[in-house]
C-alpha cells in the first residue's frame, strides 16, 4: 500500500487516475468498495470529497470540479507561456523541451491545435532562425505529432548550418584533395609566404580552416554574399592573396606554376583575405551555407578591384624534394575545377 500515489492537487487527475488504475489490476479484492475506500484515503485530506462517491470516474469528476485543479491549471498555463527553448548550440536538449512543452499543455490542458502552435512560436523568440522556420511551416501543422516532427527536421537542418567560428574543410570536387596549409612551409618563389596546396588526407590536421565573420553582425550564421575570412586552424594564419609595391604600382605574387594569381597564408599589411561564398549551382542563392555545399570562394584584389575565384588543377610545383598540387586564384571563365565542397567538422 505504501506504493500507492498521494493526490494532492499538484498532478493532473487524470494521470493520477491512470497510476491507480495500474495497481488495480493487483488488488485482492475485484468487488471494487474496499479499492476505492483505500483510494479515498489517498487523496489530501483539504480536499472534500462526497461520501457517496463509489467508482473511480465520479471520483474523478470531483477532483477535476474543485479549486486545485482550476489553480494547478492556470500554473501550468503560465509555465507554457514562459517556457524558453535553448538551442543545442547553446548546451539546451530538444528532446527535454518536447517533453515539457507537451507535459505542460497537458497539464494546463491546452488541447487546441491553434493553441498549442501559438504557445510553441513564443517559445522561440530569442532564435529568429528556428521562428522564421517554424513560422514557414505552422500552417500545415495539424497535431501535436506533426509539430514535433517538423520542429525537429528543423532543429536538424540547423545543425548543418555552419556558423561562425566553425571548423571546415574544403574539398576540392574535381579531384577529391583537400585545401592546405603547413606553417612555416613557404614558397620558394612569389611572395615566399606559407604555402597554399591541395592534399590527399582529410584527416590531416592541415587542413582544417575556422570560419571567421569579418564585421559584426547579429547573425552568428555564415551565409553566401557575405564577407568572410579563413583561418588556418595549425598555424594561426589567414587564407588570402599578397600583394607588393614596386615603381609606382602595386602587383600579385604569381603563382609558382600556372603564372595565376599566387594563394598564400600570411595577414601582413600588403594582403587580401576576405573571401565570398556562393552556391555554384544557384546563382541567385542568397542564404546559409551548410555542410557539403558545393560553392565557388572568390576575392576581391583590392587594388586592382578585379574580383577572382578559388582554383585548384592537376598542375604541380615542387619545393625539393616534395611535390604540390596547386592552388591559385584566377578571372577565367568558371568550371568544374573552380568547385569546393565546404565539409563541417567541429560546429562552433
Amino acid at each position: 500500500m505504501n506504493y500507492f500515489p498521494i493526490y494532492d492537487g499538484n498532478i493532473h487527475p487524470d494521470e493520477w487516475m491512470n497510476n491507480i488504475q495500474k495497481y488495480y489490476s493487483l488488488w485482492p479484492n475485484k468487488t471494487g468498495l474496499a479499492f476505492m475506500e483505500v483510494v479515498k484515503l489517498l487523496v489530501d485530506s483539504a480536499i472534500k470529497l462526497p461520501a457517496e462517491i463509489n467508482d473511480l470516474e465520479k471520483l474523478r469528476d470531483v477532483l477535476k470540479k474543485d479549486i486545485t485543479f482550476t489553480v494547478f491549471k492556470d500554473l501550468n498555463k503560465r509555465k507554457l507561456q514562459s517556457l524558453k527553448y535553448i538551442s543545442e548550440r547553446d548546451g539546451g536538449n530538444t528532446l527535454r523541451f518536447f517533453t515539457e512543452f507537451r507535459k505542460l499543455c497537458y497539464n494546463s490542458e491546452t488541447n487546441d491545435i491553434g493553441e498549442q502552435k501559438k504557445y510553441f512560436s513564443k517559445t522561440l523568440d530569442d532564435y529568429p532562425y528556428f521562428l522564421t522556420e517554424f513560422g514557414e511551416r505552422v500552417n500545415n501543422i495539424n497535431s501535436m505529432d506533426e509539430l514535433i516532427k517538423e520542429f525537429e527536421e528543423i532543429v536538424m537542418n540547423e545543425s548543418n548550418i555552419i556558423g561562425y567560428g566553425s571548423t571546415v574543410a574544403l574539398k576540392h570536387v574535381a579531384t577529391g584533395k583537400y585545401l592546405t596549409s603547413i606553417g612555416n612551409l613557404c614558397y620558394t618563389t612569389g611572395s615566399q609566404q606559407q604555402l597554399i596546396y591541395a592534399s590527399d588526407s582529410e584527416f590531416n590536421p592541415n587542413v582544417l580552416w575556422k570560419m571567421i565573420k569579418n564585421q559584426s553582425l547579429d547573425n552568428n550564421y555564415s551565409c553566401t554574399k557575405t564577407d568572410i575570412r579563413l583561418q588556418h586552424k595549425i598555424s594561426g594564419q589567414l587564407l588570402g592573396i599578397c600583394y607588393y609595391y614596386n615603381y609606382d604600382h602595386y602587383y600579385y605574387h604569381k603563382s609558382p606554376s600556372s603564372n595565376h594569381t599566387e594563394v598564400s597564408c600570411d595577414g601582413n599589411n600588403y594582403y587580401d583575405y576576405i573571401w565570398n561564398f556562393k552556391h555554384s549551382k544557384l546563382e541567385n542563392y542568397e542564404g546559409y551555407i551548410k555542410s557539403n555545399d558545393i560553392v565557388n570562394l572568390s576575392i576581391n584584389r583590392t587594388q586592382d578591384n578585379r574580383v577572382e575565384f578559388l582554383r585548384s588543377h592537376d598542375v604541380q610545383f615542387t619545393i625539393g624534394n616534395e611535390t604540390f598540387q596547386e592552388v591559385v586564384c584566377h578571372n577565367e571563365r568558371l568550371g568544374g575545377i573552380d568547385e569546393w565542397c565546404i565539409e563541417l567538422i567541429r560546429q562552433a
